[in-house]
């Protein structure tokens, strides 16, 4: 991509929390971060964190981003109360729709999504349709379920020239401007979100213990034994 409002950006501003370096700017900003450098994008949302003291593999993973935009407007606030520091808000839902009006104005349709089911890609292709934005199926990969050791070398082959992405349900603009897009996933998908809900529980605490210092990693005797 090409001709973003800031066309450069080599030393942009970070905010360190619980070891995590956030981007702290705007929107379009990190995108001509992106554009100029690339790699590996990742928006942790409030109810990930705890996983940063369990899973060594999402732990190394977010950690060594390129770059880490500050998705949980629950992070933001406590981060603020607590640290009496400001860092700017990103959720992944508006990175995704700016990163998307870009590339319709450049004319540029080449991205490659990851989806983890067939009715996920064939909202996707509604939303396609909806928006005018042209998919093609080839750049479509629906993931199988993994285990507890994630490998997929049919994946890592078609990444080699493509980009990936994700799902989650449409969220209006309004909601996810008020930081209210976990209520809105807790009322639509109960099921799936109550038990990351009480996960999220555990930032306030999390984040009053190691502020900008990354939590130490928990070995449980059921993970050393697999």
């Amino acid at each position: 991509m090409t001709n973003f409002p800031v066309s450069e950006i080599c030393n942009f501003s970070t905010c360190q929390i619980l070891g995590i370096r956030f981007f702290n700017g705007d929107v379009q900003e990190a995108l001509a971060s992106m554009d100029r450098h690339g790699g590996f994008l990742v928006a942790p949302s409030g109810t990930c964190f705890a996983r940063l003291r369990e899973d060594e593999v999402y732990r190394r993973a977010v950690v060594a981003a390129d770059l880490a935009i500050a998705d949980s407007g629950l992070m933001v606030l406590l981060w603020r109360l607590l640290r009496r520091e400001k860092i700017g808000r990103i959720s992944g839902l508006k990175y995704l729709k700016h990163l998307l009006g870009e590339l319709r104005r450049e004319g540029t349709a080449e991205v490659f999504w990851v989806l983890p089911s067939e009715p996920a890609r064939q909202k996707l292709f509604q939303w396609s349709r909806r928006e005018a934005f042209p998919i093609a199926s080839k750049n479509c990969y629906v993931a199988p379920r993994y285990g507890m050791e994630i490998e997929d070398r049919n994946l890592l082959s078609l990444l080699e020239q493509d980009r990936l992405t994700g799902e989650q349900i449409p969220i209006p603009d309004w909601v996810d401007r008020f930081y209210l897009g976990w209520l809105l996933r807790l009322i639509t998908q109960p099921h799936r979100f109550v038990p990351r809900l009480i996960r999220g529980f555990e930032l306030p605490w999390l984040i009053w213990k190691y502020g900008e210092n990354l939590p130490p990693l928990e070995w449980r005797s059921d993970v050393r034994g697999q």
